[in-house]
């Protein structure tokens, strides 16, 4: 339900989504995205707690739109749940949002069985980028597996660094086309070297 402030607030931004400034218009849409956001919060959760596994994955995704630090809770515990499809997703929305709560789950991750957690995990990492990132990701450049390979070298693309060039530039030999392909992706996303 709806509070008289956030009704108020709703009633005084709308009509700006009209000002004939654009910077007013974008701040009025933000801000009632944000308010909207905050009503759905609660429905989102509920929704985690007592769908089905299908309506919790869809939740999950739905707290990633929300964003903010108060989504933190509930997806770092769907993270460590044993249900695959719903620690995946938590995964995947965590990346994003970047905070460094988030940083221990998604480097616990990197340990699971799974090959496709710990790969949803090596792509969350990208959103770090960190010394300890870059340790953390290194090892997976040698999987040689055609796909922990090609998402670590993609990862490590986007966080730079003129030390990932050498075993980039490996990676083009790799007997795996996607390897390959990640490979050269993340050799055009380095900085230019001196």
């Amino acid at each position: 339900m709806e509070s008289n402030a956030t009704r108020k607030r709703r009633e005084r931004l709308i009509p700006l989504l009209k000002d004939p400034a654009t910077e007013v218009r974008k701040a009025a849409s933000a801000a009632l995205e944000r308010l909207d956001g905050a009503g759905s919060f609660a429905e989102v959760t509920e929704l985690l707690k007592k769908g089905d596994r299908a309506t919790k994955v869809k939740a999950i995704y739905a707290l990633g739109k929300i964003g903010g630090e108060r989504v933190l809770p509930p997806l770092i515990y769907c993270a460590n749940r044993p249900e695959e499809d719903i620690k995946s997703a938590a995964i995947e929305v965590l990346g994003p949002i970047a905070h460094p709560q988030a940083f221990p789950v998604l480097v616990h991750g990197l340990q699971e069985i799974n090959t496709a957690i710990q790969a949803k995990s090596i792509a969350a990492l990208s959103h770090y980028r960190t010394p300890e990132t870059v340790r953390l990701l290194s090892p997976f450049l040698d999987a040689g597996d055609g796909f922990l390979d090609a998402e670590a070298a993609l990862a490590l693309g986007k966080i730079g660094g003129p030390e990932l060039e050498a075993k980039l530039l490996e990676l083009l030999d790799s007997p795996h086309a996607q390897t390959r392909e990640a490979a050269a992706t993340a050799l055009g996303m380095l900085p230019p070297g001196p």
